[in-house]
């Protein structure tokens, strides 16, 4: 009976520790995501891509065509509202609703903060301005949630069908940079490209939970070692004997696909079992079949 107390506290301040470390790291990438719009976006006129940059583009439109000055908030919450729906439906309720927070804190801060250029330079401006955008969307999915719109909906890609899917959404901004070059003038597509780019790298670079990874261990302690590697990543492993060639000793071999960002877990603990282990670490471009993903809730 007490142990079964203890092991309830145990689990609710497990689940208490992801909740506040999730709520952190989204706020935190709200207000470098917000401070960065107000600084090196509006200082170079750019359009970050994602639904942020949609509604600058219509924010913008408004005030030059029609001389109409409508919100970053309310604009923002509208253009989200039907991918969050879906998100909803797909991905899960509180991965969908740690994101609306991403939202609605982005946006609010947005309107709040008033504009401080840092630079004149456009390329730093493109340069820079991308990798704090793609460092604060890179916060917001270690906290399991996204920073809304397009985000929703690679999250959903990456998902359900295992693909890195951010370069897709690369392509898919530069449709809404047509428009605004058409708008706005070539030169602010352009320079927003870069932008977009130099985001995108970041993402895909921080970003490992997606990514896949193959793993040849030899060890003389195999089946210890996999026992950890299921605990800790859920995945399974096929093992295969052999004979050392250098020795002429019977020799064992695991081969297990992971995720990227379980590699350095992994590879402490197999350390930990057998020091003398033989890891090879390969990339996996794609990975077809069963393969387990933590859930984003």
């Amino acid at each position: 009976m007490k142990s079964t107390l203890l092991n309830k506290e145990a689990g609710l301040f497990l689940r208490l520790r992801d909740h506040i470390g999730r709520f952190v790291l989204i706020l935190l990438a709200s207000v470098i995501m917000a401070v960065n719009i107000k600084s090196f976006v509006e200082a170079g006129g750019l359009f970050p891509g994602g639904f942020n940059g949609l509604t600058l583009l219509i924010q913008r439109s408004a005030q030059e065509f029609w001389n109409l000055s409508l919100p970053f908030s309310l604009i923002n919450f509208l253009l989200n509202a039907v991918p969050a729906l879906l998100s909803f439906r797909l991905l899960g309720k509180r991965f969908t609703l740690y994101s609306c927070l991403m939202i609605v804190i982005t946006s609010i801060l947005t309107d709040v903060i008033p504009s401080m250029p840092l630079t004149d330079d456009i390329l730093l401006i493109c340069i820079f301005g991308g990798i704090i955008n793609g460092f604060a969307i890179s916060l917001c999915l270690m906290g399991r949630a996204t920073s809304g719109g397009t985000d929703f909906i690679a999250v959903a890609l990456s998902q359900k069908l295992n693909v890195d899917s951010w370069n897709y959404i690369l392509l898919g901004n530069a449709v809404m940079l047509v428009v605004a070059g058409l708008l706005f003038g070539w030169d602010k597509a352009l320079y927003s490209i870069i932008f977009q780019f130099a985001s995108t790298q970041i993402v895909k670079m921080m970003d490992t939970r997606y990514k896949r990874t193959t793993l040849f261990i030899i060890s003389d302690k195999s089946e210890e070692i996999y026992r950890h590697i299921r605990e800790l990543t859920h995945h399974g492993a096929t093992l295969f004997c052999g004979t050392g060639l250098y020795n002429g000793e019977p020799r064992s071999m695991i081969y297990s696909v992971i995720s990227g960002n379980q590699v350095k877990n992994v590879t402490k603990v197999v350390r930990k079992v057998d020091p003398k282990a033989f890891v090879n670490i390969l990339k996996t471009d794609q990975v077809a079949g069963n393969f387990y993903q933590r859930p984003n809730d």
